[in-house]
């Protein structure tokens, strides 16, 4: 559970510092740019991610444990499960926002539990009782609640709509893949993600980058550099691997089902970080408040009962 809760908690700083990088004068010099540097940044994101997994693999001995997995039976399903999770889901999650707006997009994002809680519940028979189903409703409407916005400019409904689905199925099957995967006991939550951060970042390079035209971008950006572009990815891109680690734990410890019920909550941390990063205290008012606290709440109580967390408290 609480391996779950710093899962959204260092999603939400990556959010809020990769946003950051996104708002930089580079990203938003041409209206090529402004297009695609979501994909840009998604690169660099995941590279470094991989880089730092593959240090921290190596620094604690356990590359070789990676090789290992990479020659075992697992391996294809770690690797469909990277390819799904990352390139079709966050392209997915790209093309809504573009085409549809970033509030819908952020819904969508936030839709992947409900999509995957009911993929394990039928794949993988993993229990989810009456009451936790509406929990995560609730969860789910306030993170609607929180992104929700009155003026949203409909640029392609279909390519919109068929980005969402891509979203919403590509992050809830890479859930219970892994979720599968990791019952393995002699595979490691280390191991898949760097195997995952890799795939990503490999399948952005050799096929995204060159048919959407990224690449050169991303080579004058490595070359050229003299901002605060690179810095900034590379601190996301920590966050988002503490992030991972922290998930892909909670998926072996918990399920596919309650894992993504936890992680949801970045949407609520989310806030509290702009505040006190950024300064922004338009986000604060009664309203965002209330569902911040239902986002966080019910995403607990979607993961595990009340009767279950008292008696855990009791034992403590």
């Amino acid at each position: 559970m609480i391996s779950g809760i710093f899962a959204g908690v260092a999603w939400a700083l990556e959010t809020v510092v990769l946003g950051i990088a996104l708002g930089m004068t580079f990203f938003n010099s041409t209206p090529q740019l402004v297009l695609l540097a979501p994909f840009i940044a998604t690169f660099l994101h995941d590279a470094f991610s991989a880089l730092y997994m593959l240090i921290f693999n190596t620094v604690r001995g356990e590359f070789k444990s990676v090789l290992a997995v990479l020659k075992g039976k697992s391996f294809k399903w770690i690797a469909l499960s990277s390819a799904i999770g990352g390139p079709v889901g966050m392209t997915g999650y790209v093309l809504t926002v573009n085409y549809l707006g970033a509030s819908i997009g952020a819904v969508a994002s936030a839709v992947y539990p409900a999509i995957g809680t009911l993929l394990a519940f039928i794949f993988l028979k993993e229990r989810v009782r009456w009451y936790q189903w509406i929990f995560l409703l609730f969860t789910l409407l306030g993170v609607f609640g929180l992104s929700y916005s009155p003026t949203v400019e409909v640029g392609n409904l279909w390519l919109g709509i068929l980005g969402a689905f891509m979203c919403a199925f590509g992050w809830g099957i890479e859930a219970v893949i892994l979720a599968k995967c990791l019952k393995d006991p002699e595979i490691k939550n280390e191991q898949v993600l760097q195997i995952r951060q890799s795939v990503s970042a490999l399948i952005y390079v050799a096929v995204i980058l060159p048919i959407t035209g990224g690449l050169g971008y991303v080579i004058d950006i490595a070359i050229t550099d003299t901002g605060w572009i690179l810095p900034t990815i590379a601190l996301a891109g920590l966050f988002a691997t503490v992030s991972y680690l922290f998930y892909y734990k909670t998926i072996g410890k918990l399920g596919a089902a309650k894992a993504m019920a936890l992680n949801i909550t970045y949407t609520a941390w989310a806030i509290i970080f702009t505040v006190v990063l950024l300064w922004d205290f338009s986000v604060l008012n009664p309203l965002t408040i209330c569902l911040a606290a239902v986002v966080v709440v019910c995403g607990v109580f979607a993961a595990a009962s009340p009767r279950e967390l008292f008696l855990k408290c009791n034992d403590k």
